[in-house]
């Protein structure tokens, strides 16, 4: 994140450099948090890979070095497969930018998005606040065998923008997923609420819906 914004309170649970080979990166949209300067510098000094963003996220990629014919941009519904595994930006709630609350926001969009192989699909709701059409999103390409749901930073004045926990277990049965593993929390001090609670919530919100839930290591 840099001098301008909040550090992470925990190293990645893998380095970059021992991750596997890497086929294509996926991005929802241009805030500091999920597109970072040194990750995607990193990433590229591993050889060639594919670039998925949503619409108008590119420029910064292709400003930062990224080869622009290994760069795809997607409005919402459209997709792109490499691999054998289909990429389907989705709609969400959110706004763009690279400051937040932004000056410069709107030109580009944020999506979540379908990830569908041939056995197995994948729901990532990128960041989003509650919104109608994450039920034509189940309809249209779930069921989903696991859905990854943010469910962080949801105090005023962004309870707008982003799910929080008993919202972000509704939309992941709206999307019929089938396990939901809880995303945005804890990584970033940006919101008023305490650390563990988006975690904490989602759990209980989960049993009381009969919903299938993961806690996993913070990273």
């Amino acid at each position: 994140m840099g001098f301008i914004g909040p550090k992470r309170w925990y190293d990645p649970p893998l380095p970059l450099d021992e991750l596997p080979e890497v086929d294509a990166v996926v991005i929802s949209h241009d805030h500091y948090d999920p597109l970072d300067y040194e990750t995607v510098t990193a990433l590229m000094k591993r050889g060639s890979m594919k670039w998925i963003v949503s619409l108008g996220v590119g420029a910064h990629l292709e400003y930062w070095g990224v080869d622009p014919s290994s760069l795809v941009e997607l409005d919402w519904w459209e997709e792109t497969e490499t691999k054998g595994v289909t990429f389907t930006a989705t709609p969400a709630r959110h706004c763009s930018g690279r400051l937040y609350p932004s000056l410069n926001g709107g030109k580009t969009l944020w999506s979540g998005w379908s990830i569908a192989g041939n056995t197995h699909r994948v729901y990532f709701s990128g960041d989003t606040g509650f919104f109608d059409e994450l039920v034509e999103i189940g309809e249209r390409l779930g069921p989903f065998d696991l859905t990854l749901i943010e469910v962080g930073a949801y105090s005023s004045p962004a309870r707008d923008v982003h799910l929080g926990p008993e919202q972000g277990v509704r939309a992941h049965q709206l999307v019929r997923g089938k396990v939901m593993l809880p995303v945005h929390w804890g990584l970033f001090g940006l919101n008023a609420h305490g650390w563990t609670e988006p975690a904490e919530r989602v759990l209980v919100a989960a049993a009381n819906n009969g919903v299938t839930a993961l806690s996993i290591r913070p990273g």
